[in-house]
């Protein structure tokens, strides 16, 4: 970026000094031929005697002497200012250049004046419109991902409701039992589909920067809370829940729905996949001025290349674990965008067994 430009670094006064430049370089010019021709005048040179007569008669001294000057003072001026022009052809030509798609060229900043300043501005203009197009078309191809990934992902149970109900509506069923079942099934996956596309709304409201309904509220109370709502959950599953939590209040500011959202996810993630582990972790503390939540399960050891993937939409991991445990792929992303909208951090690692989700939030000064 260049720097603000000094009154005498300036294009305006670079070019008042050129001109005055060329003025008197043509003065001295025209001054130093006059006397070489006023010399060959008096050693009677003909050829130079008769142009000066006929200057003399036709034009006059003074005209004579002022066309010359300006002439000169034309021509010093092209020679002076020829890295100037250079510099400009040089700058249109590199315009020329982005204009044409190449957002990767740059300009040469050779000055420090209002030319060197346009050079580094038309820079960092196509530097931002190289960015704006990037995500352009990022979003794009978000949207396209998104587009499939949803038709995909509701259309499998799309099919089995139709399915099963072209069987009832067509009476392919053997007896009363074969009818429930079917009637259970199709009820089943009618409500699978509302999960994701409840999942798809909420999903496009966090992405989208929702409104947030603040208010204090003890995070450490909060989880006690939402692990007595999940003791049935828990002995259905088979698995114990340990809750440590510290002695004092950990407040913040925080929308308590969006976060119930939050941990409820966690915390059923935990249930499906930590099953074989037999055990489930909630612990809360605070450090540097965070609140922090980590809920932990035992179990399968997720790969490390699959943990940056976790908080992406749509992803679940293996396939046959999605199948079995039914979610969206949404869950994650949905979490990891409401976290984000209090200013706060979620994490995931996995390691010896040992899977966890920490949340990091403000606490309220």
């Amino acid at each position: 970026m260049i720097p603000n430009i000094r009154p005498w670094e300036s294009l305006r006064f670079k070019m008042l000094y050129l001109f005055a430049l060329s003025a008197l370089a043509s003065s001295l010019t025209v001054v130093f031929l006059s006397l070489i021709a006023l010399a060959a005048y008096h050693t009677d040179i003909p050829f130079i005697s008769n142009l000066l007569d006929l200057a003399r008669s036709q034009l006059g001294i003074p005209i004579s002497f002022t066309l010359a000057g300006l002439l000169f003072t034309i021509i010093y001026f092209f020679v002076f200012s020829r890295s100037t022009i250079h510099y400009l052809m040089e700058i249109s030509q590199g315009i020329e250049r982005i204009a044409g798609g190449n957002f990767d060229f740059r300009l040469p900043i050779r000055r420090e004046d209002e030319l060197g300043a346009l050079a580094d501005n038309i820079n960092r203009m196509t530097a931002q419109l190289k960015l704006s197009i990037e995500e352009e078309r990022r979003a794009e191809r978000t949207k396209a991902e998104l587009v499939t990934n949803v038709s995909h992902d509701l259309r499998t149970p799309l099919t089995s409701i139709v399915g099963y109900l072209g069987l009832i509506n067509d009476d392919r069923y053997q007896d009363e039992v074969e009818l429930r079942q079917y009637v259970q099934i199709a009820h089943h996956k009618s409500m699978h589909l509302k999960s994701m596309i409840d999942d798809l709304f909420e999903f496009t409201r966090t992405s989208g920067g929702m409104k947030l309904r603040p208010s204090p509220i003890n995070l450490a109370e909060l989880m006690g809370q939402l692990a007595g709502q999940f003791r049935l959950q828990f002995e259905q599953a088979g698995m114990e829940c340990q809750l440590i939590l510290p002695d004092h209040p950990l407040v913040i500011h925080a929308d308590g729905d969006k976060l119930v959202r939050v941990f409820e996810n966690l915390i059923v993630n935990a249930i499906q996949y930590g099953k074989s582990g037999r055990r489930i972790e909630i612990t809360t503390w605070s450090t540097n001025g965070q609140a922090v939540v980590e809920i932990a399960n035992y179990g399968e050891t997720l790969p490390a290349s699959i943990i940056p993937l976790l908080f992406q939409r749509f992803y679940r991991g293996e396939q046959s674990r999605s199948r079995n445990t039914g979610g969206s792929g949404l869950g994650l992303a949905i979490a990891k965008n409401i976290v984000e909208l209090h200013q706060g951090t979620i994490s995931a690692a996995s390691d010896d067994g040992r899977t966890s989700f920490e949340v990091k939030l403000p606490l309220a000064i």
